[in-house]
């Protein structure tokens, strides 16, 4: 080989390989799933990004997010969750209740899941204990086994001679809404009242639960933690306030959007962490090793404007608990 040719070669080969180190190492991608439309999710989104940077990840920089929505149809969920696993994302951020985590589930055994629920994760068979959740799901969950005597208690402290309570479920599996019916009516029976079931799964037929609570004549409503509620929480404010209805919500939105009151977890709060769980396992944590992480604050809301607008007034000892009073 001629020296000039040697030299030529040398050249291109340390070019080929200054290239190669230049180019920068692949980026991994995180499914984001949740029922609702889009346009609902933009704080909780921004708190999923937010808890994602905590760990070391921006989105267009060193991580990519492939977002699907399912536009308020539960129908849709696993087809798009079928869609992710096919893409072979890094992390699925199962962000919209039980009956979606579970669909994941059934999707993908191998891809690591990152759920918030408002259910138990181990009654439902999503992990095999909070502490070491075994397989490739773990997150954030927000069921509290007590939750419904509080409820009750500060419908009672409101409503003393309320007698019949609807309770509204909007979301979960069949064996989820089983349990969660006992909880509420055992609940309901120490405190010497009944309990009305309604379900509402779509927007649709957020009318019906209205007239149908009517009909039971139904003192109060009660919704528990599903995104329904949430992302319908301008329509059931109206219609709570046009027929005449008081209500106790889930999210402090709906509180904000002229609900009654509210009790329940920081949901933001609980995005940033599925954010930072997202990023540990981006990191190298495996699912199954990090423990299921529950909620130990909760916001107690009440809105003073909707209380006169229904003829009621909250009395001191619910004033003096409350976490934000809306005039």
């Amino acid at each position: 080989m001629r020296r000039r040719e040697f030299i030529a070669g040398l050249g291109s080969a340390a070019a080929l390989s200054s290239a190669a180190h230049a180019q920068p190492a692949q980026v991994p991608t995180v499914g984001y799933l949740h029922v609702a439309r889009q346009e609902t999710q933009g704080p909780f989104v921004e708190a999923f990004r937010k808890g994602l940077q905590e760990m070391g990840f921006v989105e267009g920089r060193n991580v990519r997010v492939e977002y699907r929505f399912g536009d308020d149809d539960p129908n849709r969920m696993s087809e798009l969750a079928a869609d992710l696993v096919s893409r072979n994302v890094a992390v699925i951020a199962s962000t919209g209740g039980t009956r979606t985590a579970t669909i994941v589930k059934a999707a993908t055994s191998k891809i690591p899941v990152i759920f918030e629920i408002g259910a138990d994760p181990v009654r439902n068979g999503l992990v095999a204990s909070l502490s070491r959740p075994g397989g490739n799901l773990t997150g954030i969950n927000s069921y509290v086994a007590d939750l419904w005597p509080k409820l009750f208690d500060l419908l009672l402290k409101l409503l003393p001679n309320g007698r019949v309570f609807a309770i509204v479920f909007s979301g979960g599996t069949a064996s989820q809404l089983e349990y969660l019916q006992m909880e509420a009516r055992s609940a309901a029976e120490a405190r010497g009242r009944s309990v009305v079931v309604l379900t509402a799964f779509t927007p649709r037929e957020i009318d019906d639960v209205f007239l149908a609570a009517l009909q039971h004549r139904s003192d109060g409503l009660i919704f528990p933690a599903a995104p329904l509620p949430y992302t319908q929480r301008e329509k059931l404010a109206a219609l709570a306030a046009q027929y005449g209805i008081p209500a106790i919500y889930p999210f402090r939105e709906n509180t904000e959007f002229g609900g009654l009151m509210s009790y329940g977890i920081n949901q933001v709060e609980s995005w940033r962490l599925v954010g930072i769980y997202v990023g540990r396992v981006l990191k190298g944590e495996k699912p199954a090793d990090l423990p299921v992480v529950q909620p130990t604050r909760f916001e107690f809301v009440i809105n003073l404007k909707t209380a006169k607008a229904l003829g009621l007034e909250f009395p001191p000892d619910l004033l003096s608990i409350a976490d934000e009073v809306i005039e």
